[in-house]
């Protein structure tokens, strides 16, 4: 039977450059993704099927389209690992390179699945039945229905087109406010916020109204008690409170939640992942001893039967030895060679470490549950750590705890996807060596365009700025000491000025400045920017990337020691106590950490799926994760975070922006209404309800996704 086809490997290419341009930008708004399998494996089916019958081609195999999907899959593990590590490096204040991206995706990716190969027979098959990987499961149902006749992803493709057309008209034409908020005149410093965001309710509709709950109520907390509270306390305080750069009583809400919010958010968030770390424990161990007592018994290569056969361990173990070496000899740990060997050693252990936890904890628990952010941390706090007591505290050691971390986090994040797909290649029968090149060609192409995917949305994004407001009061201490030069908006040649960390009258950022050290132009980039109105008056569009943040918040920590810590310790204390109070600490956490605006409409997607579970059709277990309406919120999902992404692609093509700003000629009073913006949501969230309840693009529960 077909199997490893080029029309196969070519189709997943493409889909896991799509997913997973679309899972970074998730990653970067609201620091999770969501798994790209099932919608994957749904469009290979459709794509193939409507092929056949255009041109009279034969007709994709089971096989063929599980190939497509392990080989698609790729991108989403990818965009994660890069999008909750490399934002960091901006954060710590250095720019981001083409080339860190690029090495720190590829390698990581595919030593990821490398250190996975081994492992596979020990959980794929000694433990079948003891490991159920949910979601490679549901994605194994989904080809055996698409097999047996009839699977659509129409679903999906009608998603898409509704978020990208949506996103598009609210980002690019500027048809309809896109944050509607209200001020509580009774609450001095409280905004209630939404952004009306397709992906962002598609991602609620996935998760569920437990996890969208949690995270709304971490929002609210953060918004409508901790700033009114901060704006309360500090009207009568004089001065500046550090880490601010102004007096309270002159600082507006968001101001506030960018100087004291952040670093509440980000202590609970390192805090909230650390405890899913310490929960997972007895699972991390069992993983641990089941891989080294397994991994003996693991045939691989060379052996007779099809299905049990994978790539030859003499291949794996040299391609692995490649990477490393290649590790250490890059600039991605810019140090003496001491500490390149010694990173390269920390990468060795620590990804084959967590490649195999990750592995094992997907088959526990699935992998949207799986603590990915915990490990980094964890081996974000070793690296630091081994730094320090070797006396390795320069400025290129937080460079290099970063990159170390991040390999490791991309590499923990594929080994999870590949061992989820080679569960579903066990259930259908796929070869499991042909599955490993597939996502070996997979993870190498997404790796590649994921860099110039975080490149261009972050050079979208950013704002130079003239305006006094966001300029410092205060010169440069010492400009002849400035060596790094930039070309201004104006044409003129400029120092660089890198504050890291906020001084009095100096907000942390990158400044331009004259001969004489007096600032000219704030450079504010698109991730944590503070800035998102042009000079000219257009708006972009800001990404938090909480994940990201919480990075640099621990290097800095570790490495610095001068972080406002009080606000650290607050933030850990709420997840603590969140966590005795037996509510998931991450989730909430994240909820403080992300503006209440980008919680509000993942707590809208959960509601609907609350209601739709309540008074829709009802699935058989396990058939929930491929029900129409989970893969028409698949396709909000992509489609909007695609729409985005072209967005910021015309906003970086001379003109392109003005050009499509066709709201211009409508009155402000429409596009700026706060309830035009309400009312347009209202669209999406209604459809996504339909779905729901099976009066639009639905099929019998029994007959599979999308089958019509």
């Amino acid at each position: 039977m077909p199997e490893l086809t080029g029309s196969a490997i070519l189709v997943g290419v493409i889909l896991g450059i799509i997913f997973g341009a679309s899972s970074l930008y998730l990653a970067l708004r609201v620091g999770m993704t969501v798994s790209a399998s099932i919608p994957v494996a749904v469009m290979s089916i459709t794509l193939f099927r409507a092929l056949s019958n255009k041109f009279g081609l034969r007709r994709a195999t089971i096989l063929e389209n599980n190939i497509v999907q392990t080989t698609g899959s790729a991108g989403e593990s990818i965009a994660f690992g890069v999008g909750v590590t490399m934002p960091a490096v901006m954060i710590l204040g250095y720019d981001l390179e083409m080339t860190r991206v690029m090495l720190v995706a590829c390698l990581g990716g595919l030593l990821g699945i490398l250190m996975m190969i081994p492992l596979r027979r020990a959980f794929i098959v000694e433990q079948h039945g003891v490991l159920k990987y949910p979601e490679g499961t549901a994605c194994a149902k989904v080809l055996e229905v698409g097999e047996e006749g009839g699977a659509s992803a129409r679903t999906v493709f009608t998603g898409f087109g509704v978020a990208f057309f949506y996103q598009f008209a609210m980002q690019a034409a500027h048809l309809w406010k896109e944050v509607p908020n209200y001020a509580l005149g009774w609450l001095k410093g409280g905004v209630l916020a939404c952004e009306v965001s397709p992906t962002l309710l598609g991602v609620g509709y996935i998760i569920g109204p437990r996890v969208a709950s949690i995270m709304v109520g971490g929002g609210v907390l953060a918004a409508l008690v901790l700033t009114p509270m901060i704006a309360f306390f500090g009207s009568s305080a004089g001065g500046v409170i550090f880490p601010g750069n102004k007096p309270i009583p002159e600082m507006s809400p968001k101001d506030i939640r960018d100087a004291y919010i952040l670093y509440i958010g980000a202590g609970a968030v390192a805090t909230g992942g650390l405890i899913s770390m310490i929960q997972a424990l007895p699972l991390i161990g069992a993983s641990i001893r089941s891989g080294l007592r397994d991994l003996g018994k693991g045939k691989t290569g060379g052996t007779k039967e099809r299905t049990d056969r994978d790539l030859p361990m003499g291949f794996v173990i040299l391609g692995a030895l490649v990477l490393v070496g290649a590790i250490a000899t890059s600039h991605l740990i810019p140090t003496e060679l001491p500490g390149r060997i010694v990173g390269a050693l920390m990468i060795l252990v620590f990804g084959f470490l967590f490649v195999t936890v990750s592995s094992r904890l997907t088959g526990e628990i699935g992998s949207s549950s799986n603590p990915i952010s915990g490990m980094t941390v964890a081996t974000l706090l070793l690296t630091c750590l081994v730094f320090v007591l070797a006396g390795w505290v320069g400025a290129e050691y937080r460079l290099a705890a970063l990159s170390i971390a991040g390999i490791v986090c991309v590499a923990a994040s594929n080994g999870g996807t590949t061992s989820q797909d080679l569960k579903t290649g066990y259930l259908v029968g796929g070869t499991p060596a042909y599955q490993q090149i597939g996502i070996l060609a997979g993870a190498l192409s997404s790796a590649i365009v994921i860099g110039f995917t975080l490149l261009l949305l972050n050079t979208a994004s950013t704002v130079v700025t003239a305006k006094a407001e966001y300029l410092p009061k205060v010169s440069a201490p010492d400009p002849a000491a400035l060596n790094e030069t930039e070309t201004g908006p104006d044409g003129a040649s400029y120092k660089v000025w890198r504050v890291i960390k906020p001084q009095e009258g100096v907000a942390a950022g990158k400044y331009l400045v004259d001969d004489a050290g007096k600032a000219k132009y704030l450079v504010d980039p698109a991730i944590n920017g503070r800035v998102n109105v042009r000079d000219d008056g257009t708006s972009v569009v800001k990404f938090d990337a909480p994940k990201a943040s919480l990075m640099a918040l621990i290097i800095d920590g570790v490495l610095q020691g001068d972080l406002p810590w009080g606000l650290v310790a607050i933030g850990a204390l709420i997840s603590v106590v969140m966590h005795l109070c037996g509510v998931s600490a991450l989730a909430f956490a994240v909820g403080v950490y992300l503006p209440l605006a980008a919680s509000m409409p993942i707590f809208v997607g959960g509601l609907v799926r609350a209601f739709c579970d309540r008074f829709g059709p009802k699935y058989a277990e396990g058939e929930e994760d491929s029900s129409p309406a989970v893969l028409f919120a698949s396709g909000l999902i992509a489609g909007g975070a695609i729409a985005g992404i072209l967005v910021a692609l015309l906003a970086i093509v001379p003109g392109g922006s003005a050009l499509s700003a066709i709201g211009g000629i409508l009155p402000e009073s429409l596009t700026e209404s706060d309830v035009m913006g309400m009312a347009t949501f209202a669209v999406p969230t209604l459809l996504l309800v339909a779905v729901g309840l099976g009066r639009w693009l639905s099929a019998p529960a029994s007959s599979g996704p999308g089958e019509s």
